[in-house]
């Protein structure tokens, strides 16, 4: 049988087997970072941490096999799914299990320092603008719905 979508208690986010559509922002993501594999409601194996070209390769990856139009998030979709109240990492966990406590990409430059990329930190909850692209960090993919 396949299995039913399931709504988080505070009415966030949907969860069906590899995925979570945020109602807030209205994308899907997948559950699991690149690198991971999703299970029985958990992501194993080892979370990937890429360039942001190894991130556009894995991307190109993502649409072929998954279909659809993966992407990197923007720093504001990234932002959404910080848990305030959570410890590290700071993600509600039973939605994303097998995040790691630490910088993820997004896919938006920092327009006062184009060179640098913006990051989301599930250890602190906190956006930085000063990764260089040629940095590795974790990556969790998502597209429009």
């Amino acid at each position: 049988l396949p299995s039913q979508a399931q709504t988080t208690s505070d009415g966030t986010y949907v969860i069906k087997e590899d995925r979570v559509i945020d109602l807030r922002s209205g994308v899907e993501w997948l559950r699991c970072s690149v690198g991971q594999r999703y299970a029985d409601g958990a992501c194993t194996g080892e979370v990937l941490r890429l360039t942001q070209e190894e991130a556009a390769e894995a991307i190109r990856v993502a649409n072929t096999e998954l279909g659809g139009i993966w992407r990197l998030p923007t720093r504001d979709e990234l932002e959404f799914l910080i848990c305030e109240t959570c410890d590290a990492p700071k993600i509600d966990k039973a939605a994303f299990p097998g995040t790691v406590s630490e910088p993820y990409w997004t896919g938006q430059k920092n327009w006062i320092s184009p060179k640098n990329i913006w990051s989301v930190n599930f250890m602190t909850g906190h956006s930085y603008g000063r990764f260089f692209p040629y940095q590795r960090l974790a990556v969790r993919l998502v597209r429009d719905r």
